[in-house]
């Protein structure tokens, strides 16, 4: 199992809103939980199952395990830190109004609840995102014009306090 097999192994997770997930193929096991505070949790071997005493040497593919993990446990406090705007339907992404226009929102910028961040196209219908926190943009999770999925990140906004 290589890192970008596990990083769609959790992106499916997000898509569908799954809270634990567990994979096993010749001698590896992968179990993936989201605790209910929201930090992603690897385990291998399962938790609460002592190690086989002669193990082999950890494998390329239990570091990227590990490391897909600790990657899933970033975003999931990203998301503690920062308000994550997230997409409510499937479409496309659009920043701007049109092509070469100024973006509605770009990092750095200071928004403000209710001010409009990207469009999403759905079915031919302009669909407008809203700022759900006055704050500060640090981050756009998606490239103009490609498709969202519903629950998918879209922007990370440092709230004012």
């Amino acid at each position: 199992m290589d890192f970008d097999e596990i990083t769609k192994i959790l992106e499916m997770m997000r898509q569908h809103e799954l809270s634990e997930f567990e994979l096993e193929r010749d001698n590896f096991k992968l179990r993936i939980r989201k605790h209910a505070a929201g930090h992603w949790v690897a385990a291998a071997p399962y938790a609460g199952v002592p190690a086989a005493p002669a193990m082999p040497p950890p494998s390329a593919a239990m570091a990227a395990a590990s490391a897909a993990a600790s990657a899933a446990a970033a975003a999931a406090e990203e998301e503690l830190e920062f308000a994550v705007v997230k997409s409510p339907i499937v479409g496309t992404f659009y920043r701007a109004v049109e092509p070469g226009a100024k973006p509605f929102a770009d990092v750095g910028d200071v928004v403000k609840t209710g001010q409009v961040l990207c469009i999403i196209e759905a079915m031919k219908l302009m669909n407008e995102i809203n700022a759900e926190v006055d704050g500060e943009i640090v981050k756009v999770y998606v490239e103009n014009g490609h498709a969202v999925q519903y629950g998918e990140r879209l922007f990370a906004i440092r709230p004012h306090v």
